[in-house]
This record gives C-alpha cells, structure tokens and sequence, in this order.
C-alpha cells in the first residue's frame, strides 16, 4: 500500500512540474505583444522566434548564396522606415546630426512621411541606439522580418507587380502607401522605398564557394529603392553594400529591438 502512495506521489509531482512548464511558458508567450509603440511613438511589430531560410540557391544569387537555416530569437521590428519627421525630432533634440549632401534641406523636410535618406551607417546607428534606444537590425533579422518562414521571394509573395512597390519614379513614397507590399509580419517597404542599412559587415556566409566579392569594412544595405530600378534586388534575399559613411539619397534604414516578456 505504502509502495502505491509513493508510485503515486512520484507520478503527481512530475506532471505537477510538466503542467508548471507549460503554463510558464503559455504565460511567458502571452506576455509578448504581436505589437508596440516605442517611447517616441515609433510603431514596432514581433517576429517571433525560431527558424527561417535566408539567402538563396539562385543563378544570379551570388553573394547571397547559400541558402541556409538559421535560428533567431524573438524581436521588434519598426512596422514603417524611418520618416523624415521623425529623423528631424533626433536632429532637434541634439542627439542625431543633420543629412547630407541636400540641395535644399526646407524642402526635403516638407515631405515629412517620406522615408529617411542622406543619412550613413554611423547615422542611423545614433539614431536607433541613442535616441530610440533599439539598434539597426542584423542582416538576418531584416531578412526574416521581409521573408517571413516560407522562403518567398518578394515580402509579398512570388509574382512581382508594380502595384506592390514603386521603383524608378524620381522620388520616393511616403512610407506605408503600398498596402498590398507588406511582408508576412505586417513590415511596410521592405522592398522599394529606400535602401535600408543593417548592422553587419558585408561578408560571406558560411559555405558560400567563393561565389561573389565582398568588402568586410562595408556595411549590408536590403531592400532596393525608388532610385534602383530593378525588379531583381527587392528580392528578400538581395544583398547590396557601401562603405559606412556614405551617405547617398537612396540610403535609410529602420530600428529593431530584443523582444522580451
């Protein structure tokens, strides 16, 4: 009888621990909002955590092959590039320094819901850091949050179509227009838009057989731009790169952060 209460004992406490388990963790999930808004009203989504393919087996894929999986934990990332307006706020307040190489900067801040752009590596770092209080993505964050687990070509799916990004048209878009462009986390622009800095040396992947040239002082760029009229680098997978201080009219970014209950 002794040795049943005992089985018994043993056999409650180990589901007690199990069912501790799983409600920590329901408990921990629950604790993470799919969205946020920053203390500067920025307005952020979650990718969650777990696995993804990134990069590509594509003829012309080059620097960004191979393809392979790779695990991330759950972050934010901003749902809008970086506006003008908002730049400006950073600028105001003493942290961020102004854009350069503009031909007027009254009228570039006129157009205050256009992405940032002018701005370098260094720049935009500033901004997420010291104002924001987040960081510029990792490579593989940026292309996680465009592509989503599917492996997809563009952020919103296989075909492309203009009417799901604007690219050679002289000007950018306010940040946001193409409701049909989103990625599968609800990101707006992750292609067209403004190229878009991320914090990672432009290197090769693991296993990559000596397809592409990289620069290891040069920063990663994602995403293509209104100014780079082609169709192929709003590939989720596309890798572009320029030293980290320039600072080219195409040139923005957005902020992420760690996601924690």
């Amino acid at each position: 009888m002794m040795k049943l209460v005992k089985i018994s004992f043993f056999i409650w406490s180990i589901f007690g621990i199990l069912s501790c388990q799983v409600f920590s963790s329901a408990a921990a999930t629950q604790d993470i909002p799919t969205e946020i808004t920053d203390a500067k009203g920025a307005f952020m989504r979650l990718v969650p955590a777990g696995e993804f393919i990134m990069g590509s087996e594509d003829d012309k894929a080059g620097e960004a092959k191979p393809a392979h999986t790779v695990t991330l934990p759950g972050f934010y990332m901003d749902v809008y590039e970086v506006t003008r307006a908002r730049y400006k706020e950073c600028i105001t307040a003493g942290i961020c320094s102004e854009s350069r190489n503009l031909a007027s900067i009254d009228s570039f801040y006129a157009y205050s819901d256009n992405p940032m752009a002018s701005v370098d590596w260094n720049q935009s770092k500033t901004y997420c850091e010291t104002w924001r209080g987040a960081r510029l993505p990792s490579e593989a964050e940026w292309e996680k949050a465009a592509r989503g687990t599917d492996g997809r070509t563009y952020p919103w799916g296989e075909e492309y179509s203009s009417t799901y990004v604007k690219i050679e048209t002289g000007s950018p878009d306010n940040v946001g227009t193409y409701e049909k462009g989103k990625s599968p986390y609800g990101m707006y622009d992750m292609a067209g838009g403004v190229w878009e800095w991320v914090s990672d040396p432009f290197i090769a992947y693991a296993g990559n057989q000596g397809e592409g040239v990289f620069w290891p002082d040069n920063r990663v760029l994602r995403g293509g731009s209104w100014f780079y009229p082609d169709s192929y680098a709003l590939r989720t997978w596309f890798r572009y790169a320029s030293p980290p201080e320039t600072a080219d009219g195409s040139f923005g970014f957005r902020c992420a952060r760690d996601a924690q209950p």
